[in-house]
């Protein structure tokens, strides 16, 4: 009986598809004659649209329209193809073979990826970047090519919102990193012609593979069957991160036996970047093997390692800056008449994927996926001991030190004329001071340390894919995340010593009888410990987290109207391991595991869209969601104890979006507004403060923010012009306000005093200040002239303002006006305390960037020739800052205000110079 019925389904489907018309064809790349999977297929204003498969075969069903059409033929790298087509009703049009062109221009910019992902990375870790080279995956949007090619150099960040907004995938598996939600790049860096196989879905738009994040996600697909037959090899020449790099590929194609291989070998080198003494030394290889079983099953192994090491950059006064330049780097120094960074970041994060995909039939798919990373990541830095901090750019070496009183004598004019010129003509790290103050055949009184994170991370997937009826489709996905993080401090180099005291030499200035008692330990149950190089000291803990996962969506597709809705929970958990006992915090404060920490999240999306003819397009979105604090904003202090941040929770995010868009065989235009809102937000920061704590004359702290809200809101708009079949006129824009909507609670933690620290209320008056984090306005006009001769030009202006510097909460607190007796200065006036905590706003600039290449075709054969140079002009601007919060009482910056030269002036991140990036190729 259900034999019968189910044969009578199958003849009765089968007898509706053939009823309606059908278009068939193969596509193959016009060079290769290889056959192209993944290739777009649609008609010109219908919702109907099918995908090759692995042999370049699509099958288009469902038309909705008949008689003349316009079939639009499309990948990624390639020439789009409009080819007119006659469709009869309950007739197959066989196209046979349709062939793509390479994009040259799209491949070009493809190139460019390299010098993005990488200048996005930048070198400090007090500022943090949006990186938009997911962005060039999104198609020819007009203000999202703005974004990712011309805004990213001055962290401009879409919508205001930066990488743990957005979800980055690799073959389906989350990469953004648990301990802060970003994706960490450099684990995948200079793996470009393996990773232009992208998807990307903008902002909260529907994607198969995950609900995702406000930010939109990105899918890099590394999967060898899918990427085009054939090699390249290419050299670049750069001046902004690195100053070469040299890659080959080569991808197989799929055999007629199945099989298909990709691999990736490339080196990135330089002594210098922009900026002075950043090293960057890089090396990567990528392995990708597939076997096509049959029809329905496919398995694909994949597997990269990309170990490479950078000399970090700082940020700076503008003192700093009108003595030396803004490519002044103060982390190196000259060692044996070669320069040495103390700040060398390592990376060494290899990564494993399987991946199984299989086609039930041929409107269900389901693919599980798993992968497996495993490394480090390890930071330099100097460890002083109980020596002075041998900084060159220490504040007390600087002209504006010896000129701090009100009224300088001729004296403080000598010293500062002194400092002056030392710091012009030196002003670098002294190692060969560093190695004397070690000789001697004693312990080292300063070392090299890495903090050191070594990551173990099994990630589970399986995504479902569904066509219900030809208007509804079925996403969902499961995955699980386990991560184990041993997080320590290394000896990295003794720097001439024979070995390290393993104790807090401040905690010994502090102690009753000035012995290195347990309060000196970091570890009591070792007290007093010689370490050597390689060992781990002062801290040592490992953090256990594990996450499980779940979206589901429904897509429904109709002639005019389209709309989907989404759903996702999540159960997430954090515990940290003490693995030392610290002196500051001991027994279980510090040792042994942490109190264990949970987190159950969930949201909603949803989206529609409304043709109202095939050139009016309206588009609109929206989300409510909460999602689980990161490990870096749960522990208050981790590297010392188990205290877990107060009243700790999700933090709630609500969003919506509007888009009009306009599309005609000449103009392409979109106009989108939009509003976010957060609540319940944490966060942490870390410095050294001189202004009173609990009655400390000056502390390393700890910064708690809880209950933080913020508000973003702006419009979005980008527009094209075809205006020559060679020329393109094009402009983009964004107007965003990105702003606390609150006072959140805040609370101060430290060695230096016992248990957590308020003043007042509590609160830090926040509300209505900006958000830091790149300019809030940025706007470009642009042309681009394509040569049917294979050469291209094009030229951007671009025009920024509105950014901020990132504000001291620690001056917003009741502690502002408080002398170190807890009591009211008596001198404090409100008038001119407000103009000294007036936010700081950074000064509009213009960035003019030139784009261009060509390309000869040889036989079978492409060379090519790529080059980008930005700022022109070589505009001096400033990509953000924060706030020194050392000394920010009411009288202290009073003091400052008043000063030529402040002494503990705002830290500012200097913009890049004229740069270039040049490559050749040849591909084959």
């Amino acid at each position: 009986m259900n034999n019968n019925l189910l044969r009578y389904v199958f003849l009765l489907f089968s007898g509706v598809m053939w009823s309606q018309a059908q278009i068939k064809g193969t596509i193959i790349d016009a060079i290769t004659s290889q056959p192209l999977p993944e290739v777009s297929i649609k008609i010109q204003g219908a919702n109907s649209n099918t995908k090759t498969d692995a042999l370049g075969v699509f099958i288009l069903n469902n038309i909705e329209l008949y008689g003349d059409q316009i079939l639009i033929v499309e990948k990624n790298g390639f020439v789009t193809k409009r080819l007119p087509v006659i469709i009869n009703d309950k007739e197959l049009l066989e196209l046979q073979i349709v062939t793509l062109d390479v994009d040259i221009t799209e491949e070009q910019r493809q190139i460019g990826l390299i010098s993005l992902s990488e200048n996005d990375l930048i070198s400090d870790d007090t500022q943090e970047s949006f990186n938009t080279s997911g962005l060039l995956s999104a198609g020819r949007d007009a203000f999202l090519s703005a974004a990712a090619f011309d805004w990213s150099a001055t962290f401009f960040r879409p919508r205001g919102l930066d990488n743990a907004n957005g979800k980055l995938l690799i073959n389906g598996i989350e990469m953004n990193k648990q301990f802060n939600g970003r994706p960490q790049w450099g684990s995948w860096g200079g793996l470009n012609d393996a990773q232009r196989n992208r998807e990307f879905t903008q902002g909260l738009k529907a994607s198969e593979y995950s609900f995702g994040g406000l930010a939109g996600i990105t899918n890099i697909i590394m999967r060898a069957s899918q990427e085009r037959k054939g090699g390249r090899v290419s050299y670049a020449a750069a001046s902004a991160s690195y100053q070469g790099r040299i890659m080959g590929s080569y991808n197989s194609g799929l055999s007629q036996k199945g099989w298909a291989y990709s691999v990736l070998m490339s080196r990135r080198f330089g002594k210098e970047g922009f900026q002075d003494g950043t090293l960057y030394d890089a090396n990567s290889i990528y392995l990708s093997v597939e076997k096509k079983i049959n029809n329905n099953h496919s398995l694909n192994f994949s597997s990269f390692y990309t170990p490479n090491r950078r000399g970090r950059a700082s940020s700076l006064t503008q003192e700093q800056v009108d003595l030396k330049g803004r490519t002044y780097n103060p982390y190196w120094g000259l060692q044996n008449g070669e320069q040495r960074n103390a700040r060398m970041r390592k990376i060494e994060e290899p990564v494993f994927m399987i991946n199984h995909y299989w086609d039930i039939s041929d409107k269900t798919s389901i693919n599980t996926n798993l992968g497996y990373q495993v490394g480090t990541i390890k930071s330099g830095r100097i460890d002083n001991g109980s020596l002075r901090n041998p900084a060159p750019n220490y504040y007390q070496l600087l002209p504006s030190f010896a000129l701090q009183d009100p009224s300088p004598s001729t004296g403080d004019f000598q010293t500062a004329y002194i400092l002056q010129q030392d710091f012009m003509n030196d002003g670098q790290l002294d190692w060969e001071s560093i190695y004397q103050s070690n000789v001697g055949g004693g312990n080292s009184k300063v070392i090299l340390q890495d903090d050191v994170v070594g990551d173990k991370q099994m990630s589970a997937t399986i995504i479902l894919n569904s066509q219900l009826t030809d208007a509804i489709t079925i996403n969902g996905n499961l995955s699980y995340r386990d991560l184990k993080s041993e997080n320590y401090a290394q000896v990295g180099d003794l720097l001439g010593g024979e070995g390290f005291l393993d104790i807090d030499n401040f905690s010994v200035s502090e102690s009753q009888d000035g012995q290195e008692g347990d309060l000196a330990q970091s570890d009591v149950r070792n007290p007093n410990r010689i370490v050597q190089v390689g060992d781990r000291y002062k801290y040592n803990y490992n953090i256990n987290s594990s996450t499980i996962s779940g979206f589901a969506q429904a897509q429904f597709t109709f002639k005019n109207t389209d709309f989907f809705i989404s759903g996702t929970a999540s159960t997430t958990s954090y515990q940290r391991e003490g693995l030392f006992e610290n002196g500051n915090f001991v027994g279980e404060n510090s040792f042994g595991p942490s109190e264990k920490l949970s987190f159950t999240d969930g949201g909603l999306k949803a989206g529609a869209t409304y043709k109202f003819t095939g050139r009016h397009i309206v588009t609109v979105n929206g989300a409510y969601y909460t999602t689980a604090p990161s490990i870096r904003n749960s522990f208050s202090n981790a590297r010392q104890n188990n205290d877990v941040v107060n009243n700790l929770t999700s933090e709630q995010i609500q969003s919506v979006d509007a888009s009009y868009i306009y599309r005609s065989p000449i103009v392409k235009a979109r106009l989108t507004g939009f509003y976010t809102g957060f609540q319940n937000g944490t966060d942490l920061g870390f410095f050294f403060t001189q202004n009173s704590i609990a009655q400390t004359e000056a502390s390393f702290v700890q910064e708690v923010l809880t209950n933080v809200a913020r508000q973003n809101i702006g419009v979005e708009v980008g527009i094209e012009a075809q205006v020559l079949p060679t020329l393109k006129l094009k402009a983009a824009a964004s107007v965003g306000q990105y702003t606390y909507a609150n006072n959140p609670d805040i609370y101060y933690t430290s060695d230096d005093f016992d248990g957590p620290q308020t003043f007042g209320d509590g609160k830090v008056i926040l509300n209505n200040l900006h958000v830091a984090g790149g300019p809030e306005r940025a706007y470009q006009l642009g042309l681009e002239y394509r040569d049917p001769d294979f050469w291209n030009f094009g030229i951007t202006v671009n025009h920024f303002s509105n950014a901020y510097i990132d504000i001291s909460n620690l001056a917003r607190t009741a502690n502002f006006n408080q002398d170190i007796d807890g009591q009211p200065f008596n001198d404090f006036d409100a008038d001119v305390a407000k103009g000294l905590l007036r936010q700081s706003q950074i000064d509009s600039y213009n960035l003019v960037n030139i784009i261009g290449g060509k390309s000869w075709r040889i036989g079978s054969y492409f060379v090519g020739f790529f080059a980008t140079v930005n700022n022109v002009l070589n505009e001096n601007y400033i990509t953000g800052g924060f706030e020194d919060s050392r000394r920010v009482n009411y009288r202290s910056k009073l003091e400052e205000s008043q000063r030529a030269t402040p002494i503990f002036g705002d830290r500012l991140f200097f913009g890049r110079g004229t740069t270039y990036y040049a490559n050749a190729y040849v591909r084959f």
